[in-house]
């Protein structure tokens, strides 16, 4: 099975469909330092990844200044292992809005003091802040970082050294209040993982964003991913969590799980409903695109006098 690598025309009806990919580590890639974002925020964003800024815009309705560099601050819970700690996801805190709220109100006099400026916004799972003197800190993003022993994902210095250990202080201070907070009190009343850390990561300027070409062309974004509200107002284009199927045409999707739309996917193509489909994924850490035409879904086989069935999900992906 061969897909073409590029169009010789542009497509008036074209769907694209984004799988997410390894980073270096999960590919088997050698590596000295940690590798600077997933692949898939990468190809978004561009290689500064200002994840914050982009989380920022798709969360509030605020005017953000494009130039000022912004962090994002999560709350967080380091599973003790017998000789390291690992990052959980925050899928799986189940933080609440009052429990979110009532951390931050205990740890916020730290964090405005160190910081130097007052944070712009507190959603649920993410505060946000001017990045100030941290604004040079290398991070990771938790998607990238949870799941794994912290000591190589920590915050780095780059270009000032002494900044990942300020970053440390204020991160001790904050472990220590919350150990001994109401919040956590209850939370493990209930059985559930204490809130003991906070993460930052996504430090970044709307003016920082490098979007793919692509994107010129799309007319609608589907997928919740936490990046892709704030991504579809920053390029002005229409965004919704669920896929409509009558309205594929030049629209790019961003899915968990896309073996569960192909069957669509293909009967639309094969109906001639869509002129290509793209697919880009990241095997090994590289973006790949490929073009599909209705053609190109077909099976080669021997039996010519048999219809062919068209290509799978399995089948296309694995290629």
């Amino acid at each position: 099975m061969t897909a073409n690598l590029t169009s010789p025309v542009s497509a008036l009806r074209r769907f694209t469909l984004m799988v997410s990919g390894e980073d270096a580590i999960d590919a088997g890639l050698d590596q000295n330092t940690p590798p600077s974002g997933l692949p898939q925020e990468r190809f978004l964003l561009g290689d500064r990844l200002p994840i914050a800024p982009i989380l920022l815009l798709g969360q509030s309705d605020l005017t953000i200044n494009p130039n000022e560099t912004i962090a994002c601050l999560q709350p967080v819970h380091l599973h003790a292992t017998r000789d390291h700690l690992i990052l959980m996801a925050q899928s799986q805190i189940d933080l609440t809005e009052n429990e979110s709220a009532g951390l931050l109100n205990v740890a916020l006099p730290f964090i405005e003091e160190d910081f130097g400026s007052k944070v712009l916004f507190q959603g649920q799972r993410d505060w946000f802040i001017p990045a100030g003197p941290f604004a040079s800190l290398a991070t990771h993003s938790i998607d990238q970082a949870h799941g794994r022993n912290i000591d190589w994902w920590m915050p780095r210095d780059t270009s000032e050294i002494g900044i990942a250990k300020l970053w440390r202080k204020l991160q001790n201070e904050i472990q220590m209040l919350w150990h001994i907070d109401a919040v956590n009190l209850e939370r493990e009343q209930r059985g559930y993982p204490g809130i003991n850390s906070l993460w930052i990561s996504g430090i970044g300027k709307l003016a920082d964003i490098q979007t793919p070409q692509l994107f010129e062309k799309v007319n609608q974004i589907y997928g919740d991913h936490a990046l892709l509200p704030g991504l579809a107002k920053y390029l002005g284009i229409s965004q919704q969590n669920e896929l409509d199927f009558s309205k594929l045409q030049n629209a790019f999707a961003w899915i968990d799980r896309p073996e569960s739309i192909w069957d669509n996917l293909s009967k639309a193509l094969l109906n001639q409903e869509l002129h290509e489909i793209e697919i880009i994924d990241f095997p090994k850490g590289q973006t790949r695109h490929r073009i599909f035409t209705a053609k190109d879904l077909h099976k080669k086989s021997w039996a010519f006098w048999k219809k062919s069935a068209p290509l799978t999900w399995s089948e296309i992906i694995s290629a």
